[in-house]
């Protein structure tokens, strides 16, 4: 099931020293980016060869932006390559002025395991990142209930959660390594409990799982 907000999010972060205009702004962002991008890739959360949205704000100035649009990822060139490369077209179409923050994200497709079979769904995740002077991040936000025992109907889906809750765990383990930076579990949301290798279902004090479908998206056609 997909909700219309997000189910669980996750984010890691770090600071960035001694870099060069490009590095320390786009191009920090859109490496991150992609560097998570492709280790997503690994592991089939997201299949083909995206687009990314890049947004570069002013500084000072909330609602100014100095570029905005898309840019088609490689499909064989390396992921510093290829933000290095995005980094360099984004700041020759930008005014020359202060930048303020980066930011940048990826939805695309995924694989899912149903049965014996991977299903392609729409949107499995949102990957994005954000500079900002001296520092880094990535977050990872998916609307879905895949990696969970329950569905947010509170119905069983052990065989869904069997094949693909360690296919999650493996890539926040991933994302880790290559980001070099501790995964964050983000706050608890309307439908579950994300901690750093997956995600948990609400339960009642009678040890059931919760609906939470029907407290928070009773008008869904899904």
């Amino acid at each position: 099931m997909e909700a219309t907000t997000t189910v669980a999010r996750w984010t890691w972060g770090r600071d960035l020293e001694d870099a060069s205009d490009v590095e320390r702004g786009v191009g920090a962002c859109l490496r991150e980016l992609l560097t998570a991008c492709e280790v997503l890739r690994r592991h089939r959360l997201i299949v083909g060869i995206p687009r990314m949205s890049v947004f570069v704000h002013e500084a000072g100035k909330k609602n100014s932006y100095l570029f905005r649009g898309e840019i088609q990822i490689s499909a064989t060139a390396s992921p510093a390559e290829t933000a290095r490369e995005a980094a360099l077209r984004v700041h020759d179409a930008m005014r020359p002025v202060e930048i303020g923050s980066v930011y940048a994200h990826i939805d695309g497709p995924g694989d899912v395991v149903l049965g014996d079979a991977y299903k392609s769904e729409p949107g499995l995740f949102r990957l994005g990142s954000s500079a900002l002077p001296g520092y880094v991040g990535v977050d990872l936000e998916t609307r879905t209930d895949f990696w969970l025992p329950y569905d947010l109907k509170a119905r069983p889906q052990p065989e869904v959660y069997a094949a693909n809750a360690p296919r999650l765990s493996a890539a926040l383990r991933d994302l880790s390594q290559a980001l070099d930076s501790d995964t964050d579990p983000d706050d608890p949301t309307n439908f579950a409990k994300p901690d750093e290798t997956g995600v948990e279902n609400y339960f009642d004090r009678d040890g059931n799982a919760r609906d939470v479908w029907d407290s928070f998206e009773p008008y869904s056609h899904r």
